[in-house]
């Protein structure tokens, strides 16, 4: 698979001031080392408890926050630059001109406050094309209706404000507003979460055939797992600031190696009388990603932690082709499970 990302080491560190003068008394560790490649066409499924680093992420790969180190490399088509371009070293000017900027967009989880509600449509979706090349007058206008029938709208919509529509349709004018560049990539930072039940699917379904039709590259920010299963290709896990587990979806969710991973699906409500699958509760809270514990972040709350987990922090590593989970217990995993929840929990995972 050809790659169109690769994260190195990627830290996000946001400083904590105080006093008079206010000096930096400490930091909070919202990405603490992040290696990940993100594939060519692929959905790349994000997902974790709120503060784990997923939004964190995507802003920092797009440069929405500039990243405190690390490396995201850009292996861009269409762009003026034969080799990878690191984005977190390059500077604003110079990413504009190698045409990176309108390759790397961003759809935010309410439609309601990332539209602006004084600019009528035609000027959100015209907005971005208008800062990436010279365009206007009718071909301007001809490119934004084309834009809002990609998206399932119409050319009578145009002329309205943002409060004149459904949050669905405001959804569907922040994706037009996404690939009225012609980008790449895309996060969608939980794009269905402020929406209706059955709205969901409908921006889901666009979402499917706008990245078919545009070959678009997706990272997928939620909470919803069963949104993930829908749409995403991959899965990556995100706990405190760290990936704990990537693998390719239907693997992550019949054969999951890390404890965390197991009590997020063992979350997932499943409308059946029958269904026997028990939850795996997991004690304490998130620890503060200001003081992180020593060793496996996640130890404080792991049921299987040994000694080795309080001491030494795991790497994420291989466990089959295309499956890395950081875990020192990931190869011991499911005789764990069967153990101490039964047998018939892993039965019915699968």
């Amino acid at each position: 698979m050809e790659k169109i990302l690769s994260l190195k080491n990627l830290k996000k560190y946001y400083p904590i001031l105080s006093g008079v003068f206010r000096r930096e008394v400490n930091t909070v560790k919202a990405l603490d080392g992040i290696d990940l490649d993100i594939y060519r066409g692929e959905c790349l499924g994000v997902v974790g408890e709120s503060g784990c680093g997923k939004t964190t992420t995507g802003k920092a790969i797009i440069r929405l926050h500039n990243p405190t180190s690390g490396h995201v490399y850009y292996f861009g088509k269409g762009i003026k630059s034969e080799e990878p371009v690191d984005i977190t070293i390059t500077k604003n000017f110079a990413l504009k001109r190698l045409g990176i900027r309108g390759k790397l967009q961003m759809v935010f989880q309410d439609p309601t406050t990332s539209l602006n509600p004084r600019m009528l449509v035609k000027h959100i979706i015209a907005e971005p094309i208008k800062s990436q090349e010279r365009m206007g007058g009718r071909e301007l206008e001809d490119r934004v209706i084309a834009l809002l029938k990609l998206v399932g709208l119409t050319r009578d919509h145009l002329l309205r404000y943002p409060h004149e529509f459904s949050g669905g349709q405001r959804q569907r004018i922040a994706v037009a507003r996404a690939i009225a560049t012609d980008p790449e990539f895309i996060v969608l930072d939980e794009p269905t979460s402020a929406l209706d039940v059955s709205v969901q699917s409908q921006i889901l379904n666009l979402l499917k055939s706008l990245q078919q039709t545009l070959n678009l590259t997706f990272m997928f920010v939620t909470h919803h797992l069963l949104v993930v299963k829908y749409i995403s290709n991959r899965v990556a896990v995100m706990y405190l600031g760290k990936m704990v587990e990537i693998a390719e979806t239907e693997v992550l969710f019949s054969r999951p190696v890390h404890p965390y991973t197991y009590a997020l699906l063992s979350a997932i409500p499943i409308p059946e009388v029958e269904h026997k699958l028990g939850r795996i509760v997991l004690s304490g809270d998130v620890p503060s990603p200001v003081n992180p514990p020593e060793g496996c972040r996640f130890h404080t709350r792991c049921p299987f932690a040994i000694e080795r987990c309080l001491q030494e922090e795991p790497l994420l590593e291989a466990v089959e082709a295309g499956h890395q989970a950081a875990c020192h217990r990931k190869h011991h995993i499911e005789a764990l499970i069967a153990e101490n929840f039964g047998q018939n929990w892993i039965s019915a995972l699968r």
